[in-house]
């Protein structure tokens, strides 16, 4: 099974707030995934998220 990050732990890895993660899945940017009310980050849509933002 496929790792899952929190929003707090996304936030720690690329060294911004929470509400800049949040900033990004509003409008986009980067994938979730919602198990019961919870939202949670796939380790691949993090790793996706972060060779497209390595990029720009």
């Amino acid at each position: 099974m496929e790792k899952l990050l929190t929003c707090s732990e996304v936030a720690e890895k690329f060294n911004v707030k929470v509400s800049t993660v949040w900033s990004w899945v509003r409008l986009k940017k980067i994938k979730t995934v919602k198990i019961n009310r919870q939202y949670r980050f796939r380790q691949s849509d993090i790793d996706e998220f972060e060779k497209i933002n390595q990029e720009n």
